[in-house]
């Protein structure tokens, strides 16, 4: 199993996860990040460092969040790697507590 990057991280991007990981395996896109879960050794640090709550156990995701497991593998594959924390996109905590934005993710890199 897994770690996930659900909705809650789209159009924030906060990276606090990002620097607690261990291993490299998270990859930026314009306005979300992803796990890649061949990379990912499963070990939850990144968890609580979120400050969204974005980021689940693969086997804890909540049924609407499925989709994110294809999505992170897929994405991880396109995007490149972050191996460093940076600043959240400028307008993080207009976005931080908003629902339902996962038609607002930006998924190809040439859309920015």
């Amino acid at each position: 199993m897994a770690f996930v990057v659900t909705e809650a991280c789209i159009r924030c991007k906060y990276t606090d996860c990002v620097a607690a990981c261990p291993v490299e395996c998270f990859h930026e896109g314009p306005d979300f990040l992803v796990i890649d879960p061949a990379a990912c050794i499963d070990c939850g640090v990144c968890v609580p460092e979120c400050p969204v709550e974005a980021i689940f156990d693969e086997k804890d995701l909540a049924p609407e969040h499925h989709e994110y497991i294809a999505l992170n593998k897929r994405l991880a594959a396109q995007w490149p790697l972050i191996t460093a924390a940076q600043d959240p996109l400028p307008d993080a905590d207009t976005w931080a507590d908003q629902k339902n934005k996962r038609a607002l993710l930006t998924e190809s890199v040439e859309q920015v």
